[in-house]
């Protein structure tokens, strides 16, 4: 409760004494605080993120600049190692953390930080904290890779109920440079607020996706969630149209579900969500404490996950439903038209 005080005053002393606080507790609540300030500038770029970065002990960074109709982004790209990780020729499979989203901010239309920044901003708060954890000596067995995209004045686009942020760049792009091959499991962080599919404040999970096939819920990650918020777990519906590829003319949910159309690795969409609808654009909408919960999560399963005390799905019950009904793979593509 002290930290909580402490965090709500305004003099250095105070917030010193907070972060000091809150880093002796191992919360992430220093990064995200830190995170966020870095990410509502007008002029934050993917180089200060990948300083940012390495300021906090993640030395594999990589940054990539890609230019579409409507402006320009910068791919962010992250490595944390494991003591047993695969690039270290250990068998710990890799986990995949990706911060879904159209943009940080939806200059000039808006001023600040937008809703939809929110999936970048745990993204990035998770490859800090690992950093951190790695200086002090808390290495997790398996690698995380962790990717994200920055862009400050992405365009927005008409969606019901509430507008959504559009991106420079089209999901085929976003795909492909934040769906890395290595990924063997992957959470996709999404604001998902602009909807009343999902009416809770905090985050929710989605069922697993793979291959074309939303299988059930894995009971490790509820178990995990359950135990991070101290609540029963939320879950959130899809549908076979939010895993089909963006640009198909299909409604989506949002684009939480989109690196599941990229890959053959199990997918698990991290939904921060509210009551009630919020637009993607809108500006002082994001809870901190509601991303520092979806933080916590996501370290959460990649130490299980690395240690092979995590399933995203069954395998043997997925071999199963293809031996029964054959491959759903053609939901991963854009369909008949596209031949």
């Amino acid at each position: 409760m002290f930290c909580f005080r402490w965090l709500r005053q305004d003099a250095p002393c105070a917030r010193a004494g907070a972060a000091r606080c809150l880093e002796v507790l191992g919360m992430p609540w220093r990064q995200v605080i830190d995170t966020f300030e870095l990410l509502d500038s007008a002029r934050v770029d993917g180089a200060q993120v990948a300083e940012f970065l390495r300021t906090h002990g993640v030395e594999d960074v990589t940054v990539t600049t890609i230019r579409g109709d409507q402006g320009k982004t910068d791919f962010l790209k992250a490595v944390i190692p494991g003591s047993r990780g695969r690039r270290a020729g250990g068998d710990a499979p890799t986990l995949g953390i990706i911060g879904r989203l159209g943009g940080l901010g939806a200059r000039p239309e808006r001023i600040g930080f937008v809703s939809d920044g929110d999936g970048a901003l745990t993204a990035v708060s998770c490859a800090a904290k690992l950093g951190t954890m790695r200086q002090k000596g808390d290495v997790l067995p398996g690698d995380v890779i962790v990717s994200t995209h920055i862009c400050p004045d992405a365009p927005t686009q008409p969606h019901d109920p509430v507008p959504f942020m559009g991106s420079p760049v089209d999901m085929a792009v976003m795909n492909r440079h934040e769906v890395d091959p290595a990924m063997e499991a992957i959470l996709s962080v999404d604001t998902t607020k602009g909807n009343r599919i999902i009416n809770v404040r905090g985050f929710a999970i989605s069922p697993t996706v793979k291959e074309g096939y939303i299988l059930r819920v894995s009971e490790d990650l509820l178990d995990i969630m359950q135990i991070v918020t101290g609540r029963l777990p939320a879950v959130f519906a899809i549908t076979t149209q939010d895993i089909t590829p963006y640009g198909n003319g299909i409604f989506h949910l949002n684009s939480i579900m989109q690196p599941a159309t990229a890959t053959s690795a199990p997918v698990v969409g991290v939904a921060i969500t509210t009551e009630v609808p919020v637009p993607g654009c809108g500006t002082g909408a994001s809870h901190l404490d509601d991303v520092e919960s979806a933080v916590r999560f996501c370290l959460e399963v990649a130490k299980a996950y690395g240690a092979r005390k995590c399933r995203f799905f069954d395998e043997d019950e997925f071999r199963r439903l293809v031996d029964l009904y054959g491959t759903m793979t053609q939901l991963q593509t854009m369909g008949r038209q596209a031949r």
